[in-house]
């Protein structure tokens, strides 16, 4: 997804009656259900904390949410950790979430078009490979990767089973290497998280990337500002072709050649995605729908 000009500044707030409740914010079952049903008549955005997807805690009643309200059905995990969607068919009348065919879209980051060229100065790159994770499972398919992909070149590791990150936090750590392994969790449509925006272009360095088909990628961002592990039929040819970049410098920069039109937007939590909700009550005006089979979307 590519835009034109400065991220957007919202300002002026929600619409006045319009109502943004979540477990996270008020801390209390007992409150989220008297101020949901208090409410009835108010258009709101009633969004789900992140880690509940089995409706334990929504508002009870028969219907359990007032006609007039909006509920918001917001997840930004992937379907791999998004248990319990089964028994949410016919609650929720929007989706937010990452992917692009969700009602109120907003995804882990962007590219955009600033209204006037910055320079850009690539860092001093001193290291080859990085690689930040907190979640060691090796039963993913990146954990597996890496493990034959270590075989043929040097990899540092940082996280609960690696290297301490610097002083300065992973984005000046990794900025002194020349790649990064964006590697998702699990593969999913759109699911394009952090480890690319942040981790890897906001520290300027290129990101190898092991997540849903190139093809999706390309959706959001230039073919030559990225490294997919499918085009290569093995690790040990893909770390032959990054060895060949570290001694290649100006093969190795055209990998940054984008950053000449578009600059980096990581998307900040949780401010700008309560903001694109009430847009979206905006814009809808009176009309209500209702998501009747949130699994089978979501899992598709």
């Amino acid at each position: 997804m590519f835009l034109d000009g400065e991220p957007h500044a919202r300002a002026g707030g929600c619409p006045k009656n319009t109502l943004l409740l979540g477990r996270f914010l008020v801390g209390s079952v007992a409150l989220w259900r008297k101020e949901a049903h208090a409410g009835a008549g108010l258009l709101a955005g009633l969004v789900t904390p992140l880690g509940s997807h089995t409706g334990a805690g929504l508002p009870r009643g028969s219907p359990p949410r007032p006609p007039r309200q909006r509920w918001v059905w917001m997840n930004f995990e992937s379907p791999s950790h998004s248990p319990g969607l089964r028994g949410l068919a016919g609650i929720f009348n929007w989706t937010m979430s990452y992917r692009r065919d969700s009602d109120v879209f907003v995804p882990y980051g962007y590219l955009y078009v600033p209204p006037a060229p910055r320079p850009f100065v690539l860092p001093r790159k001193t290291r080859l490979v990085a690689w930040v994770i907190s979640n060691w499972n090796e039963e993913h398919a990146r954990v597996r990767y890496y493990r034959q992909l270590k075989e043929h070149l040097p990899i540092d590791v940082y996280g609960a089973r690696g290297l301490a990150l610097a002083e300065g936090g992973l984005v000046e750590t990794v900025s002194a290497y020349k790649f990064y392994l964006a590697f998702e969790n699990s593969q999913h449509t759109d699911y394009i998280t952090e480890k690319l925006w942040r981790n890897a272009f906001s520290a300027s360095a290129v990101p190898v990337v092991l997540g849903p088909r190139r093809a999706n990628y390309e959706r959001f961002i230039p073919h030559d500002s990225f490294i997919h592990v499918d085009d290569f039929p093995s690790p040990r040819l893909l770390a032959t072709y990054l060895k060949f970049l570290d001694k290649n410098k100006p093969k190795y920069r055209r990998y940054f050649a984008w950053r000449k039109k578009y600059e980096v937007h990581v998307t900040s939590f949780w401010d700008e995605h309560f903001c694109k909700v009430c847009e979206a009550v905006r814009t809808a005006g009176n009309q209500i729908k209702t998501v009747q089979n949130l699994a089978s979307w979501f899992e598709s």
